[in-house]
């Protein structure tokens, strides 16, 4: 009787831990969401400040609203044409731009 009840009581403790953990994934994933909505304003992006000291979502966002130059030799599929996107500044879908959304 005294192992089944001590099962029990483990299970309990169990399921409390899962719940408590899921409010706290919960809560970051409302954290997360609200960081990663928040587009970077426009005069960090025509700033002068190099590439290397901007944070990487503000940088990936610079480059999707096209105030930036894209690096790197990828290439996308812009209208029917495949378009090498180094070095250029183009807009990512979201921000009204040609470029697809792969997220």
């Amino acid at each position: 009787m005294g192992y089944v009840k001590a099962a029990i009581q483990a299970k309990t403790i169990t399921l409390r831990i899962n719940i408590d953990r899921m409010k706290i994934l919960d809560i970051l994933n409302e954290t997360d969401s609200a960081i990663i909505d928040e587009k970077a304003s426009r005069k960090l992006c025509k700033s002068s400040k190099p590439n290397s000291k901007l944070g990487a979502s503000n940088l990936a966002s610079c480059k999707s609203q096209g105030w930036r130059t894209r690096s790197g030799k990828k290439s996308h599929k812009v209208g029917k044409k495949r378009v090498e996107v180094g070095g250029k500044k183009i807009k990512g879908k979201q921000y009204g731009g040609p470029l697809p959304d792969y997220s």
